[in-house]
Parts: C-alpha cells; sequence; structure tokens
C-alpha cells in the first residue's frame, strides 16, 4: 500500500525520525537502512520485507510532501505517521 501525507518538519526530519522509529518502536518487526538519499530511504526488515519513504519539499506550499509505499509495514507506517506534525491527512491507496 501506499501512504501519504502532508507535515511541516523539513524533508531530512521526517526521513531520520523514519528510520530511528522503524529501528526503535517496532520491536516486533524492526526495519533498518538499506539504501538512502536526499528524497529517499529504503529500510528492509528482517524477513527481507521492505518499507520505502521519500519526502520533499511542495513548492508553494509550505509542507513537506511525504509518501511511504510497503506490503507488510502498513500498521506501523500509520503509527509512524502518527508522530508527525501532519498538516493533512493520510491518504491510503
Amino acid at each position: 500500500m501506499t501512504h501519504a501525507t502532508t507535515v511541516t518538519l523539513p524533508p531530512g526530519e521526517v526521513l531520520a525520525r523514519a528510520q530511528m522509529f522503524f529501528a526503535e518502536r517496532v520491536p516486533n518487526a524492526a526495519a533498518f537502512l538499506e539504501k538512502s538519499g536526499p528524497r529517499f530511504v529504503v529500510l528492509r526488515g528482517q524477513g527481507g520485507e521492505e518499507v520505502v519513504f521519500s519526502a520533499w519539499e511542495d513548492v508553494g506550499g509550505g509542507v513537506t510532501r511525504v509518501r511511504a509505499s510497503t506490503l507488510f509495514f502498513d500498521q506501523a507506517v500509520d503509527r509512524f505517521f502518527s508522530t508527525l506534525p501532519l498538516a493533512s491527512a493520510v491518504e491510503v491507496a
């Protein structure tokens, strides 16, 4: 599933928080950094599951757009988004 929202944090902070959250706050299904770039992180779980976050500034909107894609970590992604200062509702597709 794909989860998308906007937040009031800079993109780098969102990605750093995602890394910490999935390493420390999801004890039964932790995920750790596999790849990263200025606008994304790929986290991999111990069973090979993957969650990908991308974050970028919305030009003219004054917010950061965040998107997460996963097949396994849907509940954890929702929990992570609940820790962020949301500027819009989370959309799940």
